[in-house]
């Protein structure tokens, strides 16, 4: 999470979306940085919205706009299946190196989730308090020529991106039975991703 005050702007992280890249590029010209705890790093709409914006409101009498990045649904899950599949997860609960992405898939759709496929939900990122906001930019991950001109313009500055954090490649076939159960189980993800820029 970066947060620059001047701008009055919020850049949470959503997991699996290319925000370590951004975080490295801009924590010098960031007024609040969170890199850890994860669930700190990585804090929802929600969670934002209750504890970090309200110091804002109460010692500032201010609001910062949020922005984040969200990811084609069946493409997030790709992204988290590497990610877990690297050697240093070999043996740990959380590896997918000896499974198909199609068993990876079929996994995060069983309730509750076994541990290596636990990996949350973009759409629950961006669910809002009853009495919050909720994002006011959210970019598809697919259009970073957006996200960067959003970020420079807002900013007024140059970003240098630099690719971080990258997971082995694998295949990421998927059954047509599969895909079909996904999109109608979790037609919320789609729903989220299409709606934003």
């Amino acid at each position: 999470m970066l947060v620059f005050y001047k701008e009055r702007l919020a850049f949470l992280a959503v997991p699996k979306t290319g925000s370590t890249a951004y975080h490295s590029a801009l924590h010098d010209r960031a007024d609040f940085i969170v890199t850890g705890p994860p669930d700190l790093k990585h804090a929802p709409v929600r969670r934002y919205d209750r504890f970090f914006q309200n110091i804002f409101r109460k010692m500032y009498g201010t609001e910062m706009e949020i922005m984040a990045v969200v990811r084609e649904p069946i493409d997030w899950l790709g992204s988290w299946y590497r990610f877990r599949s690297r050697d240093d997860r070999i043996g740990h609960p959380h590896s997918t190196r000896d499974m198909t992405f199609d068993e990876f898939v079929q996994a995060y759709m069983k309730s509750p989730r076994p541990d290596f496929a636990d990996v949350g939900s973009q759409s629950q990122f961006f669910r809002t308090r009853s009495n919050g906001f909720g994002a006011s930019h959210v970019f598809k991950y697919e259009n970073q020529d957006k996200i960067l001109n959003f970020l420079q313009d807002r900013l007024n500055m140059q970003i240098n991106l630099q690719r971080e954090n990258v997971s082995p490649q694998r295949e990421l076939a998927l059954s047509p039975e599969t895909e079909r159960k996904f999109r109608k189980r979790h037609d919320a993800e789609f729903i989220c991703h299409d709606a934003a820029h």
